[in-house]
């Protein structure tokens, strides 16, 4: 490395000193990258309002109607695999404006389906657009984001997909109650669950008009040449006191040796198969993060609060307290993320998830009484169920993302980014398919399924992940 350099090396401490003259613009180009959280969340949760009109609507079982509901996330991992590439080579903005316009036009699909597998397609289209922005958001954010901020700018994705599952929610209840109740009743000549998906269309219209309001990442202005935009760019998010020369010098450095990562840059050398441990660590954060069943609570909970004798609009007003503990946590996390550092929260939660979720295995192993949980058994399964979510959310629900923007060494950065995202959507997929066979079977021991792996991720942590609190991009790998 040494000897390709042309000055020397730039000591690292000037860029984790960076503090921008207006935090509230860097604020506002984060918030605006993060609106693909937020239909991230939002496309992800929203769903959750029509599962049983969609099952009445085409008269399906539980295998069918779990594979309509899962579908999305096949279209998810393939937007994710291919997000990096496509920001490679023609921005990190022009992907966002991408994501947006798929949307869009997924959320007009979605509300005016002509049958089953129609309604389907639809959702791979949404799916993908997820995928991309679970990908671009926190590689932009991390990007532009100075380090000294960049634990508390990175959580704004998380923040976002949080946003977006709570209003999800509560567009769902406002649009139930204008349907006397009914998932399936008409209003405007569209059924209830019809409108549910197809307002999305509105945040996604948003997005993409702010894409054309925030800048290029300075990463990429450098690779494909564009210094003097670079140094405004990061004059805007790092202040006009930083030495921009210096800043570049230093990110040409880091970049001097690299190419545009592939898949292949991802295996260890001399091998065909054999991943870097690095991508590995990244996977198995990514995997965790799903498999101790968080998005059952926003893909199923009012079919699942339902199915133990809870009313519908009941069901629905809980789907809306858990997303609004989920942003409560999510708010917690961002306060601790550069304070306690990111392993910390990871370990705490997952010992509050693994507690939670036995308690929940435990609640729902009761026989149901007149089509109910037994009192103490129902508020303990809400209890435990808002628990759960709390701990998720001050821990997980973020760290996860803040990780995977900074783990990695920048030479990989986007294709391991792509392919830890990937396997993500892989494990989502795998627990949303699963989930309505595996309670029919036995709710509560699905629940100690998922506790298992919650206490899995203990000594996955301590062992594998290292913290990336304080470390300039530059630093890592």
């Amino acid at each position: 490395m040494t000897s390709t350099a042309k000055a020397p090396t730039p000591p690292p401490s000037k860029g984790r000193a960076a503090h921008p003259d207006h935090l509230g613009h860097v604020i506002f180009i984060t918030a605006s990258a993060a609106m693909g959280g937020f239909l991230f969340g939002y496309d992800s949760s929203v769903i959750n309002g029509a599962v049983e009109a969609i099952r009445d609507r085409y008269a399906i079982g539980s295998g069918t109607l779990a594979q309509v509901i899962a579908i999305a996330l096949i279209g998810c991992a393939v937007g994710a695999a291919t997000a990096g590439r496509i920001a490679d080579r023609i921005g990190r903005i022009r992907c966002m404006q991408i994501a947006a316009v798929l949307f869009s036009v997924s959320a007009v699909g979605s509300a005016l389906p002509f049958a089953l597998w129609d309604l389907a397609l639809w959702r791979i289209v949404g799916g993908f657009a997820i995928g991309m922005a679970s990908v671009i958001g926190p590689a932009y954010i991390a990007e532009v984001a100075p380090a000294a901020y960049r634990g508390r700018l990175g959580s704004f994705q998380q923040a976002a997909i949080v946003i977006g599952i709570a209003v999800s929610q509560l567009v769902n209840y406002g649009i139930l109650q204008l349907a006397d109740g009914e998932q399936r009743g008409e209003i405007g000549g569209l059924e209830a669950w019809q409108w549910m998906l197809g307002v999305m269309v509105v945040p996604a219209l948003l997005y993409g008009l702010l894409s054309f309001a925030i800048p290029e990442s300075p990463r990429f202005l450098i690779s494909v040449g564009k210094i003097d935009r670079a140094k405004t760019v990061l004059a805007e998010v790092e202040g006009h006191g930083v030495d921009l020369d210096h800043r570049v010098a230093e990110i040409q450095l880091a970049m001097r040796s690299e190419h545009k990562s592939t898949f292949k840059d991802l295996l260890v050398a001399g091998s065909r198969s054999r991943l870097l441990p690095i991508v590995w660590v990244g996977i198995g954060l990514s995997v965790f993060q799903q498999l101790v069943g968080i998005n059952v609570a926003f893909y199923y909970s009012a079919t699942l609060w339902q199915s133990v004798g809870i009313d519908p609009s009941s069901s629905f007003l809980y789907s809306f307290t858990t997303s609004i503990i989920n942003i409560v946590g999510t708010v917690i996390a961002m306060v601790l993320v550069d304070r306690v550092g990111r392993k910390p929260l990871a370990l705490v939660g997952s010992a509050g998830m693994a507690i939670a979720l036995a308690f929940e295995a435990w609640a729902f192993s009761a026989d149901l009484v007149d089509g109910k949980l037994p009192t103490t058994e129902g508020v303990v399964a809400l209890v435990a169920a808002h628990v759960f979510v709390l701990f998720f959310a001050l821990s997980w629900g973020v760290v996860v993302w803040v990780f995977l923007g900074e783990m990695f060494p920048n030479r990989i950065r986007a294709a391991a980014l792509g392919v830890a995202a990937s396997a993500q959507w892989i494990a989502n997929w795998a627990i949303t398919a699963s989930f309505p066979s595996l309670a029919d079977w036995n709710l509560s021991g699905t629940y100690v399924i998922y506790t298992v792996f919650a206490v899995l991720s203990i000594p996955f942590v301590l062992r594998y992940v290292k913290e990336t609190k304080g470390k300039a991009l530059e630093e890592m790998g």
